[in-house]
């Protein structure tokens, strides 16, 4: 799919990853971002005036059902949609500074909140001619390391669902993809590893290899 006058919605867009993709989509495309409240939000509305916002904090699922009811009423059809928004809380189980309460936080924002929005945004996905739903993954779905292990545990469930979900669609006009990163030099990673790729450079590849593929359901670096 050629990634020019569409309507693009981007979970996340307001920093990192989904900021790099929204600035390189953003010129020839209808941008919708799905972000939750921050100053970066005030930073983007005066930058993109022209893209819609909805404030939604991933974590909180009502909050996901209403900035996906808001698009929904809108009644425009979806071409795109990149499930992008994640977070990654590195303590151990076995470490002093572990905290309970992240365990839910990270599940739902990196898994069941793309469960929320796939479902409720359905309907306008396959409004459109041609639709994609890109799911961001990462290399430690296939192969996770010690630390983060709900983060792995969520990436690794969001292979799974994805390739399930393409099941689920074929005959459709909607397809499934996968984008299965490296580290990619974010707020999220920082002083960790090495050998990063930049945010831009992650987003070359990713328009890249959609604009190159039909319905294969992964695309990896």
């Amino acid at each position: 799919m050629e990634l020019q006058n569409k309507h693009i919605v981007i979970t996340g867009g307001a920093s990192g990853l989904g900021l790099a993709i929204l600035r390189r989509l953003e010129p020839n495309n209808r941008i919708s971002v799905i972000a939750r409240p921050s100053g970066g939000l005030d930073a983007l509305r005066e930058e993109f005036p022209k893209i819609s916002i909805q404030e939604a904090d991933l974590a909180d699922i009502a909050a996901v059902e209403r900035a996906a009811n808001a698009l929904v009423k809108r009644g425009d059809a979806i071409d795109v949609l990149f499930n992008n928004a994640a977070v990654q809380f590195t303590p151990r189980f076995t470490d002093p500074d572990f905290r309970y309460e992240t365990i839910r936080r990270e599940i739902d924002v990196n898994f069941t909140s793309v469960c929320a929005l796939i479902h409720l945004l359905l309907p306008q996905l396959m409004q459109a001619q041609s639709a994609m739903i890109v799911n961001i993954n990462s290399g430690l779905a296939l192969a996770p390391k010690a630390g983060s292990a709900i983060y792995c545990a969520t990436k690794g469930a969001l292979n799974i669902f994805s390739q399930s979900l393409a099941y689920q669609l074929e005959g459709t006009s909607v397809s499934v993809k996968q984008v299965f990163l490296p580290m990619v030099d974010t707020k999220m990673t920082d002083g960790r590893g090495g050998g990063k790729i930049t945010p831009e450079q992650a987003v070359a590849e990713i328009v890249a290899g959609l604009s190159a593929t039909a319905r294969t359901s992964t695309l990896a670096r």
